[in-house]
């Protein structure tokens, strides 16, 4: 599992995402204002809607604030204009970055992006300098607990996953972005916990970081997911499980 997915899925794990509510409700609302205006407010044929509702409800979001975010997308109710723009660049170690944001102030967000990968001895780069590092691909990890590789791998690639793999007490199960809301849905239809579920950017190389690197990468992950304006980072280092842990506490 690359080294953003290992961190994702351990904080999930920690609850890290109910601890800040009021931050994680805002990134989904705008991923759902920004969805509906690009697709239209119908789940049903709006792929990356139905991903953002579905991601909404399972951070319990309620459904007036589901309805009202949709609503703001289609024009039907008054909303802030989002940009989405995607800054690329270096971390510690030469780590490669891309933060996915949705904002109403370019220049706000620019220097707030740049002031964190400064401070944690990183640097901003060009446009398209580090993207071409990785696939995008839907990716849902399951708990193994009570399930056997050939159950998860028929079922997983019946519904039309790429890819499934024992991980590290759980199963990595890797789709193409179209096929992800069909696959997670009939694991979950199998009531088997997902422990992460997400379209995601899958470097195709890492790179190894330990000790004081892995520990400034860590505290950059966390200040930029802290940050409401950024929806996703995604970055290629390969920190061990036992470190990430450690270094969380």
């Amino acid at each position: 599992m690359s080294g953003h997915n290992k961190w994702s899925t351990i904080k999930h794990k920690k609850g890290a995402a109910d601890a800040k509510r009021g931050k994680l409700f805002s990134k989904l609302i705008k991923e759902i204002t920004i969805a509906a205006r690009t697709g239209g407010g119908d789940p049903e044929g709006n792929p990356r809607l139905r991903t953002a509702v579905s991601a909404a409800r399972q951070a319990n979001m309620p459904k007036d604030n589901i309805e009202r975010a949709v609503k703001r997308g289609t024009g039907e109710i008054e909303g802030a204009a989002y940009e989405e723009i995607l800054y690329e660049g270096y971390g510690p170690g030469g780590v490669a970055v891309m933060v996915a944001v949705l904002t109403d102030n370019k220049n706000r967000t620019v220097a707030k992006v740049r002031h964190i990968f400064d401070k944690y001895n990183g640097s901003l780069g060009e446009s398209g300098c580090v993207s071409w590092m990785f696939d995008k691909k839907g990716m849902i990890v399951l708990s193994a607990q009570g399930l056997e590789e050939d159950q998860v791998m028929e079922l997983a690639l019946e519904a039309g996953a790429q890819d499934v793999r024992p991980e590290g007490g759980a199963f990595e199960v890797t789709t193409e972005p179209a096929d992800f809301e069909t696959v997670r849905s009939a694991v979950e239809g199998k009531g088997w916990k997902t422990e992460l579920a997400e379209v995601t950017m899958i470097p195709q190389t890492t790179v190894a970081l330990v000790g004081k690197q892995a520990e400034q990468m860590l505290k950059m992950m966390d200040a930029l997911d802290d940050d409401e304006d950024i929806q996703k980072v995604y970055a290629n280092f390969d920190i061990s499980e036992e470190q990430m842990i450690e270094i969380s506490a």
